[in-house]
């Protein structure tokens, strides 16, 4: 099979699909692999690196989509992309479609057949492609967090863990999985005092343990956020609901009672945000001043360390990419566990629930999509 690799264009998206040990092992497949030219440049990945592996670096994104039959990428097509794709595409990558009705039309109107890397499920209902990125995000969102607290950036002025004789930041993360871990361990490191909300108590136990601790644990209600709130010199939202929109955990109202210049992190953004003022901002433009809140709403956090995100991504995301090439998506649902949720959009049709429920769309079986255009 032909896999293609593009250059990100989202803005300030320095991430590549693939790095050249993942082209090793397709080319060790017998699969041909379709690199842009300079893909690889953001993540430090010259194009000789990947000719030296096996793969054929071509002039411009026209021809990794002319020739590619596989499409492998970071962020979720632009639309410039979008308007590349035709039915006899795959496209593997982040989507995001539940906040996102235009990138869903246009996906649907492709044909092609999009699978989500952040909706393929592992054995026990984990998401073992969102995972790395979710790690990355959460240890970005307490450094940033901790920059942005800084006055000359907006913040209240406060260094996180304090310094003898005065009392560090108080860091509010609300959800306790990979990313609210994830930031919880830096935020820890950083010598702040750290609150961990979540409403499964189980995964509280478990945070109690793994953290050592070191954090508080609180069970998420409306009321407890309120509480929290009003103490928060940091607040990181870490929501996440499978394929579906981030429910607003924080309101409007509710930021009233906040510490002047306080800091917002809503890693949820990618799927519409966590907090009812969240809206998206870059790398490049990363904050902006709502309700007296300093707000940090970057759309895709781990692509400020694409060094480190882009090897992280290819060691999750190969196994999927190699059952793909080898076998065609038919045969690779089948053979491959957890990998037919990740299929969003194929056909023309919609194919994952929570991206029907979020936009009112019919919701087609995967298999009787794939029998129709088998």
């Amino acid at each position: 099979m032909k896999v293609g690799v593009l250059t990100e264009i989202k803005v300030d998206e320095y991430r590549v699909g693939l790095t050249p040990a993942g082209v090793r092992e397709l080319a060790e497949h017998e699969h041909e692999v379709l690199i842009e030219a300079g893909a690889g440049e953001g993540s430090a990945i010259a194009d000789a690196e990947y000719e030296a592996q096996g793969a054929r670096v071509v002039a411009d994104a026209d021809a990794v989509f002319d020739e590619a039959e596989l499409i492998v990428k970071v962020k979720e097509p632009q639309p410039e992309e979008v308007s590349r794709l035709r039915r006899e595409h795959t496209l593997f990558t982040y989507l995001h479609l539940a906040p996102e009705p235009e990138l869903t039309e246009g996906l649907v109107a492709s044909g092609a057949t999009c699978l989500a890397y952040e909706t393929v499920e592992g054995p026990n209902g984990q998401l073992p492609l969102l995972a790395p990125m979710s790690e990355v995000a959460g240890r970005i969102a307490t450094q940033a967090g901790a920059f942005m607290l800084e006055r000359p950036l907006g913040g209240r002025g406060v260094l996180l863990g304090g310094v003898p004789g005065v009392a560090a930041a108080n860091v509010v993360i609300i959800g306790g999985g990979v990313v609210g871990f994830n930031a919880a361990t830096v935020a820890i490191g950083m010598a702040a005092d750290v609150f961990v909300l979540d409403n499964r108590v189980e995964r509280l136990r478990e945070l109690d343990l793994a953290l050592g601790g070191r954090a508080s644990t609180v069970f998420s209600s409306t009321l407890a956020i309120e509480e929290l709130l009003p103490r928060a010199d940091l607040v990181i939202g870490a929501v996440l609901v499978h394929g579906a929109r981030a429910p607003w955990v924080v309101r409007r109202e509710q930021l009233g009672p906040m510490k002047e210049r306080a800091v917002l992190v809503d890693v949820a953004i990618d799927q519409g945000g966590c907090f009812e003022t969240s809206r998206p901002t870059t790398h490049s433009d990363p904050t902006y001043m709502e309700e007296g809140v300093t707000h940090y709403c970057v759309a895709n956090m781990p692509g400020a360390v694409p060094v480190t995100s882009t090897w992280a991504l290819t060691n999750a995301t190969l196994p999927y990419v190699l059952a793909l090439a080898d076998h065609g998506v038919a045969e690779a649902l089948a053979t491959t566990p957890g990998l037919a949720p990740g299929v969003n959009v194929a056909g023309g049709r919609v194919t994952h629930p929570a991206v029907a429920e979020a936009h009112g769309l019919e919701l087609t079986a995967i298999d009787d999509v794939l029998g129709a255009t088998a």
